[in-house]
C-alpha cells in the first residue's frame, strides 16, 4: 500500500458543520491498488471513500474511484460533489465553473456556484434515469415494517437508477416515514430479480418549512444502515418526481431534507424536467471542509 497519502474530510449536503454526509477524499492515489483502496474505505468507515488518481486531468476529466466499506460502486452522489470540491480547492486552486469526474458510470460534470471566492452550491448533472421494476405496495409495507395504509398509492413503488439503482417508495406523511425500518429478511425476498439493494422513502410533510420533501434512505447491503444524505438516491427521486408528475408539473426545483431522524440534518437541491419523455436531473448541495491529514 502506498504510504503518506494526503486526504481531506468534507461534509456534503450539510446546512451546518458536522451534519450532512461525511466523506474522506484521498488525492494522488494512482499507485494505490484496488484492494488497498477497499481496505482504507473499510478502515475509514464512511458510507463512501473516494480516491482521486492523479493531480492532472485525463480525457477532459479527473479519474476518481468510489468505495463503500463493502465494495466499489460505479457512482454515488455525495462522493461526486465532495471529490469535485477537493479537486477545485486543493488541486486546481482557482475559480472554475465546472469540474468533470471520470467515474465507472461515465463522465459526470459538476458545476460550481460561488459566494464570492468560496464555492456555494455545487450541482452535478446525473445520467438519464432508467426506470425498472414495479413493486407491490403490500410487500413494500411489510419490508418497511409499516401499515399498508401508509403507502401513498397515488404513485408507484418503482426501481430507478441514474447509475446506482434505488427503490422509490412514496409514503403519506412524516409519521409513516419515522416508523419505517428495514426488515432485512422481507427486503431480501422483495428484491429478488431486482437490481436495487437500497430503498428511499419520501413524504410531502417536512420538519422544516423551508423544505419540500422529507426523505430517508436505507442501504444496509452497502454497510450503511441509514444514510444521512444521498445524492445518487435523490437523483433517482428527481427523475421519479417528474415522470410521475408528483407536484403536477414536468419541471421541478425542490429542496429535500434527509437525516433528521438520525440527528444529521441535511439539505439537497433537486432540479429536473421531463421534456417529451426525455428526463434531465440535477442534484445540488453545499460542501464544507472539516479536516485534513495524512494516511500513514
Amino acid at each position: 500500500m502506498a504510504k503518506d497519502l494526503r486526504f481531506y474530510i468534507v461534509d456534503v449536503f450539510a446546512e451546518q458543520e458536522f451534519a450532512g454526509n461525511q466523506l474522506a477524499v484521498f488525492i494522488n492515489a494512482g499507485n494505490v491498488p484496488a484492494k488497498a483502496m477497499q481496505k482504507i474505505a473499510r478502515e475509514t468507515n464512511f458510507s463512501e471513500t473516494t480516491f482521486i488518481r492523479s493531480d492532472k486531468e485525463n480525457n477532459g476529466g479527473w479519474d476518481v474511484r468510489i468505495f463503500t466499506p463493502e465494495e466499489e460502486v460505479p457512482f454515488a452522489g455525495h462522493p461526486t460533489l465532495g471529490s469535485a470540491y477537493v479537486i477545485q480547492q486543493m488541486l486546481m486552486r482557482r475559480k472554475v465553473n465546472e469540474v468533470k469526474l471520470n467515474l465507472k458510470v461515465g463522465q459526470i460534470p459538476v458545476q460550481f456556484k460561488y459566494l464570492g471566492k468560496t464555492p456555494g452550491i455545487l450541482w452535478m448533472k446525473q445520467n438519464t434515469p432508467v426506470f425498472g421494476k414495479y413493486f407491490d405496495a403490500l410487500r413494500i409495507a411489510k419490508a418497511l415494517g409499516i401499515k399498508p395504509a401508509a403507502i401513498d398509492r397515488r404513485f408507484p413503488v418503482q426501481e430507478v437508477s441514474t447509475g446506482l439503482p434505488f427503490i422509490i417508495a412514496p409514503l403519506k406523511n412524516l409519521d409513516a416515514v419515522k416508523k419505517a425500518m428495514m426488515n432485512i429478511g422481507d427486503f431480501k425476498t422483495l428484491i429478488k430479480g431486482a437490481k436495487a439493494r437500497c430503498i428511499l422513502v419520501l413524504c410531502p410533510q417536512t420538519y422544516s418549512k423551508q423544505n419540500d420533501l422529507n426523505v430517508r434512505v436505507f442501504a444496509p447491503f452497502y454497510g450503511v444502515p441509514e444514510d444521512p444524505a444521498t445524492g445518487s438516491a435523490n437523483g433517482c427521486l428527481a427523475g421519479y418526481l417528474v415522470k410521475n408528475r408528483y407536484f403536477g408539473t414536468d419541471v421541478i426545483s425542490v429542496k429535500v431534507e434527509q437525516g433528521y431522524e438520525i440527528g444529521r440534518r441535511s439539505r439537497l437541491y433537486l432540479k429536473a424536467r421531463n421534456i417529451k419523455g426525455k428526463i434531465e436531473v440535477l442534484v445540488g448541495g453545499k460542501v464544507r471542509l472539516v479536516a485534513e491529514g495524512t494516511f500513514l
